[in-house]
Parts: structure tokens; sequence; C-alpha cells
């Protein structure tokens, strides 16, 4: 399977979808798709709610690897099964999806204009159960406000430091240091921040690679030299506020670039809907995403 899913995710033609929110974003995520704060009492009924809207996404008609490569799930959906399969299986075998999972723990106080990630205190043991449940590769995030240059190599060290980690285990590491939309500097955080890409991924070890998962640039084809690096297998893009029709506009003037959105993905989507509605919905965001990825 490893040599489909190189195969899959280094030159197959689509999209990787992100479902993978989070304890802290998964409350923002339910209102979206119309489930407020008052339909649960508790974190398990939370994320019981967030397991339905993701198994429904995932075995939908047009969710399928024509033209999804990937998908990223959080930690619990990794550990839980769809339609009686666990799910990372599931999404491989029934859909031809290939599996990712996120191992960061969230975000530390923002300091230097930039927040690094929590230290990661149960990476091994996440590591393990990916390898045992057919994951191919992880996910990781950080955040960048401000174009500071010793921030910024802080958080390239924390995520290739990790990556190595990723990497020893046999997995596929995806670098998200994600830029502020928001932020007066991004234009020149993003040029820092491929600057600090290329000043490390030659310390990749030869024969592996990682994945990126960036802000569009403000700068359309920034990261075509990263997009082009041998030790890249694939650059996905995130939608990080956008609305989808912002968001694909911008990834389409971006060549080789694929997206990896999540609240884009799922925008217009509603507990309520029945499958028809929700079905064609998705489907419309499906074909909206996969076009703006293979401009």
């Amino acid at each position: 399977m490893e040599k489909a899913w190189t195969e899959r995710m280094s030159g197959g033609t689509g999209f990787v979808a992100a479902l993978d929110q989070s304890g802290g974003s998964t409350p923002k995520a339910l209102a979206m798709y119309g489930v407020p704060e008052s339909a649960y009492s508790s974190d398990q009924e939370m994320f019981d709610l967030m397991h339905e809207f993701r198994s429904r996404l995932i075995t939908a008609p047009g969710f399928t690897g024509e033209r999804i490569l990937g998908a990223i799930l959080f930690e619990q959906t990794m550990d839980r099964d769809i339609e009686g399969t666990p799910a990372p299986r599931y999404l491989w075998e029934q859909k031809s999806v290939v599996p990712f999972v996120k191992v960061d723990e969230g975000l530390a106080p923002e300091a230097d204009g930039v927040r690094l990630m929590k230290p990661f205190t149960k990476l091994p043991a996440v590591l393990e159960r990916a390898v045992e449940r057919q994951v191919f590769g992880t996910k990781m995030r950080s955040f960048i406000s401000r174009a500071d240059a010793g921030g910024i190599a802080a958080i390239l060290d924390q995520q290739f430091a990790y990556a190595r980690q990723i990497l020893d285990a046999g997995l596929v590491p995806i670098l998200e240091p994600e830029v502020d939309i928001e932020s007066p500097e991004k234009a020149r955080s993003e040029q820092l921040l491929k600057q600090g890409f290329i000043d490390r991924l030659g310390d990749v070890p030869d024969g592996q690679r990682v994945m990126l998962k960036l802000s569009i640039p403000t700068e359309d084809d920034l990261y075509l030299d990263l997009i082009r690096h041998p030790k890249v297998l694939r650059v996905v893009a995130l939608s990080g506020g956008y609305s989808r029709e912002e968001a694909v506009t911008r990834l389409a003037r971006n060549h080789r670039l694929i997206a990896s959105f999540s609240r884009a993905f799922t925008e217009g989507l509603e507990r309520d809907q029945d499958d028809e509605v929700f079905d064609r919905i998705l489907d419309t965001s499906i074909a909206e995403i996969y076009a703006a990825s293979t401009t």
C-alpha cells in the first residue's frame, strides 16, 4: 500500500480534504453545520456529533478518489469506525482516498509573532497506532502572525524536529506553518518561510520526503521552488478563513499547488439537510476545489 499511496500523493490529480478539526475548533465547525453548543453537554457528545458529520461526508457518493487524493483525520476519528470498518481503512478500501492523521496538540501562546505547537506529549503512541491502523502520514500546524525572522525560524526548527521522528516511524509528515491571511506582513512572512524551508529541506534524509501545507501565497506561484524540490512529496494549500469562492480563485492562480481545505470544503452543509441536498452541495464543493487544484 505504501508504494500506491506514495504514487497517488506525488502524482495524482485532485486535492486533500481536511477533516481534522480538534477540540478547540470543533464547536465552530459544528456551529457552521447547524449544531449549536446547546445541543451537547460534554466533550464526548460533541465529538460523537462531529464523528457523525465526518462519517456523513466520507460516505457521501461524491467523496471518492476520483477527485480527492487524501483526507486528514482527527486522532479520535482514526480510532473510530465508519460503517463497521476502521476509518483509515474505510477511506482507502472503499474510497481510494489516502488517510492522514493530525498529531499536534494545539498551539502555545504567541511569542515573536508566531505560535509554536505545544510540546508533543504522546507522539510515539500516536505514531504506533497510526501505523497499526494503516495511516500514510501525519499533519501538524503552527501559526505565523508577523514577519519575525526569529519566530519563523523557531517554528520551522520545531516542525522539522518532529518531522524527523515521524519519518523514522515510517510515516510522511505534513508540515503546516499557517500564515495569518489578515496579517499586514503576510507577504514578507511567506518570503521568510519559503527561504527557511529551502535552508532545511536538504537535511531530510535521502530517500525520504515531506509534504507542506501552506497558506495560499500573496504572490502567485511563490512556492513553485518548493513544489519542485526533490525532498517534497506534495505542497497543499489551506483555505485559512477565505470563503470557498475566494479560496478557489486564489488557488487557481498557483500552478501545481493543490487544496487541503477545511472550512471552505464544508461550507454550506447543514445537519438538517436531507441526503439529496447535502450530497449535491458537497459535490459542488468538491467540483470547485478539484477544478482549482487541477488548473
